[in-house]
């Protein structure tokens, strides 16, 4: 038997306009909506050109963000100083959420969803 990731889900306040945003911070595309207002977001519309990539999918969740995030993205850059501001200038923050001194960066999303931009990859 095989098992696949098929998406990870985001709840949020608005879909279509976080979709949007992390779209923009991964340079993917928004590649789906359904009735509900569910929003999919994927680096292109064929799955099969992109193999690995998981897509995040985005749900109406009218409820705030109230604790840190039980799951998170861990994302690599090229360039962790360079990417941090990128980010910023597109509406996240950096954040404490007690990491101490450490080598990533914490920073959340504009509905307050944390994630990390990793050191940069020196392999």
């Amino acid at each position: 038997m095989s098992l696949h990731v098929n998406a990870l889900t985001i709840d949020c306040r608005n879909p279509r306009e976080l979709a949007e945003w992390w779209a923009a911070a991964l340079d993917w595309k928004v590649v789906g909506f359904d009735d509900d207002g569910d929003v999919w977001v994927a680096p292109g519309s064929d799955p099969s050109e992109f193999p690995g990539a998981i897509p995040l999918l985005f749900l109406q969740d009218p409820n705030p963000k109230t604790v840190k995030n039980r799951l998170h993205l861990d994302l690599v850059p090229d360039d962790q100083d360079a990417e941090v501001a990128r980010l910023e200038s597109l509406g996240a923050t950096q954040v404490d959420i007690g990491q101490g001194d450490v080598s990533w960066v914490v920073m959340a999303d504009p509905e307050g969803n944390e994630f990390c931009v990793l050191r940069t990859y020196e392999g």
